[in-house]
């Protein structure tokens, strides 16, 4: 590792560090704390939605997964136009109307207390999970180029991303968000240009070995519902995406920092289109490290050539083959994901806690230092909890497939919820609940029956859909049970009202 690389890459925590807690001064109010008293720039918070949008684990695996199989993953961009259109048209709108830093706020207002207090735990939850996973992946390359010990990494990672979410609210994340974001571009694209133009015969090479092996494909057009087919990938990133954008804090949040509703759409819209061509340059370096390699294979070690070492490839590259300094710059890459995914994470929990837990319950009015003491500790106790996961993810990886599932499945219910409250006018409480519980029990036995009944008499009560489909079948059946609950809990009380 070369010694410029190390200080590209120390440069870039610092500087990043301290330009997010420089806006500490702006931070007078609760209000400015967690919405940036309304009066960011379009263009910064759309940045700072697409930064969301990309995270450490898509900066590696997207490149692994175009690398070791196909486009087909590609399909989830694809979907994105849907949901931008549906946060334009009717998600920014309706969160501009209700005027509340929380996304959750609207829930009870529909629903009762249950609601908001059920999604918003939910939402706590995956969100502590996420920041530490985030933080263990950010440390492994880390670990691999300088030899550092990861438990080192995570907590002086966790730590500097502490100090400017907690120091800069709102505005030090979305501005460093901005930033994060034009790194994460700047290095995918040098990366990408020097493969194309290193590699023996060029760019033209790229594209022929790559067509030979049908690289490009994206996913078999049948209509069959138990393989990742291009239909299921699509149907799977509208669903996906209409969560993230209808009821995901990180996104919501950013709707009601912006300066007027106008500029809350088009930052949203942003965000969102940005993301596609960004994720085709994830998949064009996976598809061109594979063209190099098939070149060369002499230059991939043998022991990354297994289909299970995808995702190493690519930081393989960058450790041994990117000029001095440059290697420095693609991991300030990655981190810049990872970062903006973290510091987003902290903020929006701190948030929830004030607004969902602390003014929500507390019998009189909050005052901003009260307000702002919540945020600064709910700030500091969610980081320290990342940390703490991230650590222990180090010698129990096998929790991370199980936390995943079980978030899958007690957050299942927050699309189907929120669409009914969105769309149903005429939705009774009772009728809620009971779409709420019948989605999750369809969730449970969509994620555990393909595990629990793999083999043995009961294998025939195996779910035989696609993982993909579970948030899709989970949220038809939440809000067609909600909606038939409520119609028939309608037509009781008029029958009572009547006799």
């Amino acid at each position: 590792m070369n010694t410029l690389d190390l200080i590209v890459f120390l440069v870039y925590m610092l500087g990043i560090t301290l330009f997010g807690s420089s806006f500490y001064s702006k931070n007078k109010s609760s209000e400015a704390f967690t919405l940036g008293n309304n009066n960011l720039p379009a263009w910064v918070v759309g940045m700072s939605i697409f930064a969301t949008f990309v995270s450490s684990i898509s900066f590696i695996a997207l490149p692994g997964n175009a690398f070791q199989s196909n486009w087909n993953a590609f399909v989830f961009s694809l979907s994105l136009p849907v949901a931008s259109y549906m946060a334009v048209k009717f998600f920014v709108p309706l969160y501009r109307k209700i005027n509340s830093p929380s996304a959750y706020t609207y829930l009870e207002y529909r629903f009762g207390p249950w609601a908001r207090i059920y999604v918003s735990s939910c939402y706590l939850l995956t969100q502590i999970m996420r920041i530490g996973t985030i933080l263990y992946l950010l440390a492994l390359p880390v670990n691999l180029m300088f030899g550092w010990d990861i438990t080192t990494v995570i907590i002086i990672t966790g730590i500097a991303v502490m100090l400017y979410s907690l120091l800069g609210g709102i505005q030090g994340v979305i501005w460093t968000d901005a930033i994060q974001g034009i790194v994460l571009i700047s290095g995918a694209l040098f990366c990408l240009g020097y493969i194309l133009f290193t590699i023996p015969g060029g760019p033209a090479q790229v594209f022929s070995i790559a067509t030979q092996y049908n690289k490009f494909s994206l996913g078999s057009f049948s209509l069959s519902l138990s393989e990742p087919t291009f239909w299921v990938v699509l149907i799977y990133g509208i669903f996906i995406n209409l969560q993230n954008y209808g009821i995901d804090q990180n996104y919501v949040q950013r709707y009601m920092a912006s300066r007027t509703e106008q500029e809350a759409k088009r930052a949203t819209f942003f965000g969102g289109m940005l993301y596609i061509p960004v994720s085709l340059l994830f998949f064009m370096i996976g598809t061109a490290l594979f063209s190099y390699y098939t070149a060369m294979p002499e230059a991939l070690p043998s022991t990354l050539q297994a289909a299970d070492k995808s995702d190493q490839v690519f930081p393989y590259f960058i450790v041994n083959n990117l000029p001095p300094g440059f290697t420095g710059l693609l991991i300030a890459a990655i981190f810049a994901a990872g970062m903006s995914t973290i510091s987003t994470g902290i903020n929006s929990s701190a948030t929830v806690v004030l607004i969902d837990y602390y003014q929500r319950f507390k019998k009189s009015k909050a005052t901003d230092k009260q307000s702002l003491r919540v945020l600064y500790l709910t700030s500091l106790l969610v980081s320290i909890l990342g940390i703490g996961i991230g650590i222990a993810l180090i010698d129990v990886k096998s929790a991370l497939d199980a936390w995943w599932k079980l978030a899958s499945i007690f957050s299942g219910g927050m699309l189907g919820l929120f669409l009914l409250a969105a769309f149903v006018k005429q939705i009774h409480k009772l009728g809620a609940i009971a779409g709420v519980i019948a989605g999750i029990l369809v969730i449970l036995w969509l994620s555990l029956s393909p595990v629990l009944f793999a083999d043995g008499p009961l294998q025939s009560l195996a779910s035989p859909l696609h993982g993909y489909l579970t948030i899709v079948i989970g949220t038809i059946v939440i809000f067609l049970i909600g909606f038939l609950a409520s119609v028939a809990a309608g037509k009781s009380q008029k029958k009572k009202v009547e006799v």
